[in-house]
């Protein structure tokens, strides 16, 4: 199957991305991207599947089965949002603002996963997001954990954010999470980019990186622009690099089977073990001053994950 897509090549109606299961390459994990002019709304079902609705850009107002939720959403995607949780089977309609407050416009992502146990509604503030300053060095990159376990119930569906300075590397060491088991997760993952531009408007890159594990053959290394996609059934992912003066953002969405021990759904990884070795040399460095992109939500260390 293919891995990398370009900006523009998953369009589908009115989204700028749509990832769907196919059933075969891909199961579980869906996403949709898209803008929405003042006033403007759809509908969204959630049969079949569950979802959280990411704003990127500006504010919405969703209703889901009757219930009003106003999402106060963010500037850009380099902050913290509050976001909301739609249950399996839920029917929502999700709706931009008459005007654009303070000129933002509306642009959000719908991360989503097939599922089989219906959770409640979850509304969770921005400032109830937990935000984690990972890494150290040129290595720190700061993640929203708004839709792991223990942050927000949810069956199979799990989704954060990354964001990084200019220059920072991130998703690193390498790792991966395709074989289920005590110590690793089996779970598919979507990377779904943003890039800022200059302060001159001009366009920034980034690079991907996966590889081949005992999973699977897989080889990817690629720039990264706007809007781009990478979709990952297996193997080794990493780094994610921002070039100098280009912050970076990510949504990732996972989701995988059943755990076939019964465990409830978890983000457990494998370092790479030639790379793993890098985690060491973060306790001698201090985390990038640059970060946290927003004050928004308790930001904590951590050396784990992307």
């Amino acid at each position: 199957m293919d891995s990398y897509f370009a900006s523009g090549r998953l369009s589908n109606g009115p989204d700028q991305v749509a990832v769907v299961p196919d059933g075969v390459d891909w199961k579980y994990t869906g996403l949709s991207v898209a803008s929405a002019d003042p006033g403007e709304s759809r509908r969204w079902s959630s049969e079949g599947r569950e979802a959280i609705v990411v704003p990127l850009s500006g504010a919405l107002t969703v209703v889901v089965d009757g219930e009003v939720y106003e999402l106060a959403g963010r500037p850009s995607p380099w902050g913290v949002t509050d976001v909301l949780y739609l249950p399996l089977g839920s029917e929502s309609q999700i709706s931009a603002p008459e005007s654009t407050p303070g000129g933002v416009a509306s642009r959000y992502a719908i991360a989503w996963a097939v599922a089989e146990r219906v959770f409640p509604v979850q509304y969770l503030a921005a400032d109830a997001v937990s935000v984690e300053l990972r890494g150290a060095g040129i290595s720190s990159r700061q993640v929203n954990n708004f839709g792991t376990p223990g942050r927000m119930q949810a069956d199979r569906l799990i989704a954060c954010e990354v964001m990084q300075p200019g220059g920072n590397w991130s998703s690193y060491p390498p790792h991966k999470h395709d074989v289920a088991g005590e110590a690793e997760s089996q779970l598919e993952e979507i990377y779904y980019f943003e890039v800022a531009p200059s302060p001159a408007g001009t366009p920034g890159f980034a690079l991907q990186r996966v590889y081949s594990s005992e999973a699977g053959e897989i080889d990817v290394t690629v720039e990264i622009h706007s809007g781009d996609v990478v979709l990952i059934p297996f193997g080794y992912h990493g780094p994610s690099v921002a070039a100098p003066g280009h912050p970076l953002y990510y949504l990732n969405v996972m989701a995988g089977p059943a755990d076939p021990t019964g465990r409830d759904r978890a983000w457990l990884i494998s370092d790479d073990p030639q790379h793993a070795w890098i985690r060491e040399s973060w306790k001698s460095e201090a985390v990038d001053p640059r970060l946290p992109f927003t004050a928004s939500g308790a930001a904590t260390n951590n050396t784990d994950k992307h």
